[in-house]
């Protein structure tokens, strides 16, 4: 049976694609990394690709403006040239339009840093904080339409401290975050999610899930 090919799409530090590196080199993860595409020239994760053996491509978004479509077919055909079975959205700061979604139906993971469907967007620990919010974690879903939307695969609960501040709360938050996305790509690669409308069922049988995920 081959194996998954993974297209990931990232922005910034890579620490998330790191996670799948690691994994990937630890005998936990038997999947493909096939490409990593980042949208943002000289971002560290294309280094972090580099080291890893994993090509790279940058398609950057700011010559297209306000055409995200335009942008997303660029990234489709990076994706198609690779033959990527599964998309990985790790760090990647756009919204995406309905046209990428219906590219790669219930094939898009996206991992957020809160417990959604709480404190979506772009800062969402800055969130949390101004809320007074006593729990935050991290949620990895199925990328739809909506912004942070689609169905929720593994979520993990953090306690906000008191002393928290919007670094140390992304911090103990990225521990999990490294712990579960490597899971979902593995869940993902052995056929043991399935999509039943909103709700994602989970074959883990034989699996160590963490509890609370």
């Amino acid at each position: 049976m081959a194996r998954t090919r993974v297209g990931v799409l990232a922005s910034g530090r890579g620490t998330d694609f790191q996670s799948l590196i690691d994994a990937r080199d630890r005998g936990e993860l038997d999947v493909e990394l096939a490409v990593l595409l980042c949208n943002v020239p000289g971002a560290p994760v294309l280094e972090r690709a580099r080291k890893a053996g994993v090509p790279a491509v940058v398609v950057d978004h700011r010559p297209y403006g306000q055409d995200r479509e335009a942008f997303e077919r660029q990234v489709v055909l990076v994706l198609r040239e690779h033959r990527v079975d599964l998309v990985v959205f790790a760090g990647f700061m756009r919204i995406v339009t309905r046209y990428l979604v219906s590219e790669f139906p219930n094939r898009i993971m996206n991992i957020h840093p809160s417990l959604l469907p709480g404190f979506p967007g772009a800062h969402a620990h800055r969130d949390v904080l101004a809320a007074g919010a006593k729990v935050s974690g991290c949620t990895i879903h199925f990328v739809d339409a909506s912004v942070d939307g689609g169905p929720f695969i593994l979520q993990r609960a953090v306690p906000v401290l008191e002393s928290d501040t919007e670094e140390s709360l992304e911090a103990r938050i990225l521990e999990w975050e490294h712990r579960l996305l490597p899971l979902a790509v593995r869940l993902f690669a052995e056929g043991r999610l399935h999509v039943e409308g909103r709700k994602v069922r989970i074959d883990a049988r034989g699996i160590d899930v963490p509890p609370g995920a």
